[in-house]
């Protein structure tokens, strides 16, 4: 084939993200040209409305309304599918792969959900899938774990993935904004979705996690099976108490190789001032990588919007072109037949130190009770302070704050259990948030 024909290529889906990726395109066609060694031309866009106005100026004929007859176009031979769901993301994959379509995706949601069934039918098919807008953004978390650092067993990342949850936490930590308030100023800002829980519960971080780890550990992973905690128990007050003993909270998405197995959270964790991640704000993402060979890396860039997310979408288009991406997809884990899964911990023998706030009666004897009850359970504690003043007071009633020394996930959830049988303690208050070390 001539290297000045044209690749056509179909896109599904053009909301914020496609929109961006179109006017790259369009705008942009000269530099994509000289990347991909050959014109890429944006032959058609299947759209849910057809009528609405659309942000990029694009040649008549190119919006259409029947993703179906783009999938069969014989001309075509890459979709970029950025619709978002589930289902029918699935079926429009599977089919797109069944045409002899290349795939270019955005979709962490149906490849959380589905990428050992699209991976193994794109392999059957000789055909590829590229999603390194899937996973953190702008950030080429996805293609770095896949080629550059494929000489390492890696065997930690722990990664801020979604954005959302990072500006929230930010705006309680440097404007001291209530939780609800800083969720309606995501929400005003575009940073967050009018109806938020899959962000704010983990559940988005989980997804990006699950895909991460089949492709840094050679492991598959049902996201939903990941151990997961939200954000919306943080208060203002613990935020401020945690800058105090020297740390920043952060949601964290972990996945390392422990003694027992792989060990995989989403949890909002205390993180040292000063290390890289406790250093990322609003909507930035950042992942810190540890393989056995490079050591420590760290990525830090925009998770989200219109641009970085559209700029990882048009490189995975430039790599599908030159081919890089078929090389690295048949190399890189993506089959269902993983012969040296690694086992996975249970969360229970997970180990780290906790920051624990607990609110009991403020009376004599009260500190031998809670300190009983740790101590039954394995864990001890390494400082204690009380604290009044940067909480709600309840007449009556104080705020224990703790650090303990490491335990298991376990034995803390057990003494937490034991804790909340005190008549001592108030059972609707308190806090008890893992130490990333």
């Amino acid at each position: 084939m001539n290297i000045l024909t044209p690749v056509q290529v179909g896109m599904i889906g053009m909301g914020v993200v496609g929109t961006g990726v179109a006017r790259i395109l369009v705008q942009h066609a000269d530099r994509i040209t000289r990347r991909a060694g050959r014109p890429i031309r944006l032959k058609r866009v299947a759209v849910r409305d057809t009528g609405r106005t659309r942000d990029v100026e694009l040649p008549a004929g190119v919006i259409s309304g029947d993703a179906a007859d783009l999938i069969q176009d014989p001309e075509i031979s890459i979709v970029v599918q950025l619709m978002g769901g589930v289902d029918l993301a699935r079926q429009q994959i599977l089919a797109a792969l069944t045409h002899g379509k290349d795939i270019v995706t955005a979709n962490k949601a149906v490849l959380a959900e589905h990428g050992t069934e699209i991976f193994d039918h794109a392999l059957r098919l000789g055909r590829s899938v590229a999603y390194d807008a899937a996973v953190a953004g702008g950030i080429p978390i996805v293609s770095n774990i896949g080629q550059c650092l494929t000489a390492n067993q890696i065997t930690s990342l722990h990664g801020i993935l979604n954005g959302t949850c990072n500006f929230i936490i930010s705006k309680m930590e440097e404007d001291h904004s209530d939780y609800a308030s800083a969720v309606a100023e995501a929400q005003r800002r575009g940073f967050a979705e009018a109806d938020p829980r899959m962000d704010v519960d983990g559940s988005d971080a989980a997804q990006k996690l699950a895909i991460l780890v089949q492709m840094a550990f050679d492991t598959q992973i049902g996201w939903r099976d990941i151990h997961r905690v939200g954000i919306d128990r943080l208060e203002p007050a613990e935020l401020q108490l945690a800058k105090e003993l020297g740390y920043r909270v952060r949601l964290i998405a972990s996945a390392s190789h422990g003694n027992n197995g792989l060990e995989l959270q989403v949890a909002p964790r205390l993180v040292r001032i000063g290390s890289p991640l406790a250093e990322v704000r609003g909507a930035y993402n950042a992942i810190s990588v540890n393989g056995d060979m490079v050591g420590t890396i760290f990525y830090h860039g925009l998770g989200a919007g219109q641009s970085p997310t559209a700029s990882a979408v048009v490189a995975d288009l430039i790599d599908t072109v030159v081919g890089r991406s078929a090389i690295t997809f048949r190399t890189t884990g993506h089959w269902s037949d993983h012969e040296h899964s690694l086992p996975f911990a249970d969360v229970a023998q997970t180990r780290s130190r906790f920051y624990w706030r607990i609110t009991v009666q403020d009376d004599p004897g009260v500190l031998a009770q809670i300190a009983g009850a740790l101590g039954q359970n394995g864990v001890s504690i390494a400082t204690l302070i009380q604290r009044e003043s940067v909480f709600d007071s309840v007449p009556g009633y104080t705020n224990l704050v703790l650090m303990t020394h490491e335990s298991s996930e376990g034995a803390a959830l057990a003494a937490e259990t034991q804790l909340r049988q005190l008549a001592v303690v108030r059972k609707d208050t308190g806090i008890r948030l893992p130490v990333l070390n």
